[in-house]
């Protein structure tokens, strides 16, 4: 996400554990609203320019979608413990984790006036899907029957929609999945899974730039790498309506002026700040400095595509793992503000559990210096680590590069990109030289999210290239488990056993370090991190 969610790529740097809230937790009363509420008062967000156009299924970073989710909303979200809570969807039925039933709630209208049906979900998901599409998250789709007939692995494709999708009624449809899969229905409060207008398809293109969707605010404007405006849908179905008139998501290429800008009252709510700000902001904003956990992880991705990384040993990328001196960086560089991560799966999720990596997470540098010998050594006894210059991420790649080098003399230097959207465009286009910053944030809170849809060798969010053929058995032999609770229990056996190909290196659980102006109260953090845009209250 987040930012890899959406599978959801995280642009900026924070940090996890647990206990969030999430969807209708964001319209409770606060206690710090003592002052009248302006209930079209509308209020500012500090976001990046977003990667790709706005369109569900072609998301997949935080800077996109926390505008999608403002402007859709889909079948189901989740609550603050992680529970499924219907949101367009009456209800959600299976037998057998295979065939579902899915009833809509009636009455619900795109932006535009036309209904939202049955058709408007089969639809898009079948737009989606199509790899004449071209979009980012399709392969999220692939669990449903037929996908294989419309995206297949070699060859033409010899249908355009999924045979598993399947029109009862306005307001009913049937899934049907090539297998059973226990924590589908989890899946279902991605993004990519929202319904799209009859309008949309006249000219896709179009409809990124200026979005119509079912969600509790409308669309207004995107001036590019300025801001996006939106304001609320007064029409709105759902439970999560918006107390505020509108949100302007507001473009920053530095965190550090975006605080400046929050401070002097020119910017409302912020995601994230700077490290450079970490250690006053509290001082600064009193009350309103947030200080929260939720459920994402920074890990260093390695570019397994390049001669470098392409047929290393393990034991290399273990090496430069014990050489990394977490503890010391997240207390200092990062001011106490992230817990050091001891496994691929972030807090707050199902399945969560400590110390799944072992000793790889634990920093030795002799040991560090013995396993990358063993290994062969690094290639070229040189890497880079690539990161967006926009989100606060200097600092502390500067110090695990520091500290790698001194562990075991391996050279190391931070690739800085100038924007989080030029960073993910070379990831995208297997552009990264060696090593790169990789923050990924929840996109529904099963552990499957953390393992398959980063580590499988066909997921959209496996940006690195890595592929082995048992993590591929470990995980399809999880998604078959017969309940959710067996699929758990072999999703944690698959994340212990990463520790033998490493994936990706562990750094750090995420945290929520922000604030809010004085304008504004109400002011809460789901467990993707993001802050409830439509429990947001604006003083009068």
């Amino acid at each position: 996400m987040r930012g890899a969610k959406s599978a959801k790529w995280v642009a900026i740097a924070a940090v996890v554990a647990l206990g969030a809230t999430a969807c209708g937790g964001g319209n409770d009363d606060d206690g710090d609203s003592k002052a009248a509420a302006d209930p079209n008062g509308k209020f500012s967000v500090e976001v990046g320019e977003p990667q790709n156009p706005l369109q569900p299924a072609n998301t997949m970073e935080s800077n996109g979608s926390i505008v999608i989710k403002s402007l859709f909303s889909g079948l189901v979200d989740y609550d603050s413990s992680g529970k499924i809570v219907n949101i367009n969807a009456q209800s959600i039925d299976t037998s057998d984790n295979k065939t579902f039933t899915v009833k809509l709630k009636p009455g619900w209208k795109f932006h535009d006036g036309t209904p939202v049906t049955a058709t408007s979900y089969v639809k898009a998901w079948n737009w989606a899907a199509n790899p004449d599409n071209k979009q980012t998250n399709s392969f999220w789709f692939s669990d449903i029957e037929g996908y294989d007939k419309v995206a297949p692995e070699k060859g033409k494709p010899s249908a355009k929609e999924m045979s598993g999708l399947k029109v009862v009624d306005d307001n009913t449809f049937t899934i049907k999945l090539s297998k059973p899969i226990p924590y589908f229905v989890y899946k279902l409060g991605y993004e990519v899974f929202d319904p799209l207008p009859e309008s949309f398809y006249k000219d896709p293109k179009a409809a990124g730039q200026k979005p119509i969707g079912n969600g509790p605010y409308k669309f207004v404007s995107w001036q590019h790498n300025k801001q996006i405006e939106v304001v609320k849908n007064d029409d709105y179905k759902g439970p999560n309506a918006a107390k505020n008139g509108g949100v302007t998501f507001k473009n920053y290429s530095k965190l550090e002026t975006a605080y400046q800008d929050l401070k002097s009252g020119n910017l409302d709510v912020m995601r994230q700040v700077a490290p450079r700000d970490l250690p006053v902001y509290k001082q600064d904003l009193g009350d309103r400095a947030v200080d929260q956990s939720y459920s994402a992880i920074q890990t260093l991705g390695v570019a397994f595509y390049t001669k470098q990384w392409k047929d290393i040993d393990p034991k290399v990328l273990q090496g430069l793992s014990m050489a990394i001196d977490r503890d010391t960086i997240t207390k200092t560089v990062l001011q106490g503000t992230r817990e050091p991560a001891t496994g691929w799966v972030a807090k707050g999720v199902l399945g969560y559990q400590a110390d799944a990596a072992g000793d790889v997470t634990k920093f030795d540098a002799a040991k560090a210096k013995q396993l990358i010998k063993e290994g062969g050594g690094v290639p070229g006894n040189k890497i880079s680590i690539q990161f967006n210059a926009d989100g606060g991420h200097k600092e502390w790649v500067e110090a695990v590069c520091g500290s790698i080098t001194k562990a075991t003399g391996v050279k190391c230097d931070g690739d800085s990109k100038p924007d989080f959207q030029s960073d993910l465009n070379a990831r995208d286009n297997k552009q990264v030289k060696s090593l790169y910053r990789s923050g990924w944030v929840l996109d529904y809170p099963f552990i499957s999210n953390f393992i398959r849809d980063l580590f499988g060798t066909k997921s959209d969010g496996n940006q690195g290239g890595f592929s082995n053929k048992k993590v591929d058995q470990l995980i399809a032999d999880a998604d078959a488990a017969k309940s959710l609770e067996e699929s758990e229990k072999l999703y944690q056996e698959v994340e212990k056993q990463l520790v033998d190909y490493m994936p990706s290196i562990p750094l750090w659980y995420y945290k929520v370090n922000a604030g809010y102006s004085e304008k504004v109260s109400g002011v809460k953090y789901a467990q993707d991190g993001d802050p409830i845009l439509t429990g947001v209250q604006v003083k009068k």
